[in-house]
């Protein structure tokens, strides 16, 4: 039985989905030292740079960045090291298939912690190009001015 229970988001990758269109989503379990997750209930943690990839049948995290831990010694972990995700064979399979078309690729949304144990929620993702993430922002900026118009009509109304 674990001491904590439900979820402790870590750090989020904001940009990404400013940056991709995000096809599916997968939760991975980390392979992690122990002052990696210390580092992590700190609340420290990176996602900027980060993606996955798929080597000899097991799926890798590269490019993070979790700081060393403060209070480490000289068994501390390397920031920005490959770090083992556990996920199921046949979502492998299935996620290696999705990247292999082309145009995709594995990127990390968040880090968080579900009941105690450090999880990653990847995604399958195709980058976007310029004038997406323009139309998407439009979009954005339009549906807020609706939303404002609105507001100010049923404020003027009562």
């Amino acid at each position: 039985m674990p001491k904590e229970r439900g979820q402790k988001v870590v750090a989020t990758n904001r940009k990404a989905r400013h940056d991709y269109t995000i096809e599916d989503t997968y939760e991975a379990g980390l392979v992690l030292t122990g002052t990696e997750v210390k580092s992590l209930r700190e609340g420290r943690a990176s996602l900027v740079d980060g993606y996955a990839f798929i080597d000899g049948g097991e799926m890798w995290l590269d490019a993070v960045h979790i700081p060393e831990y403060t209070e480490g010694t000289w068994n501390n972990h390397a920031p920005r090291r490959k770090r083992k995700l556990l996920l199921h064979k046949q979502e492998i399979i299935k996620i290696s298939h999705r990247t292999q078309d082309g145009g995709y690729t594995l990127i990390p949304l968040s880090i968080y912690f579900s009941d105690g144990r450090a999880k990653v929620e990847l995604a399958v993702a195709k980058g976007k190009r310029e004038y997406d993430k323009r139309h998407a922002l439009r979009e954005r900026q339009d549906k807020r001015e609706a939303e404002r118009a609105i507001a100010s009509r049923r404020h003027l109304g009562e």
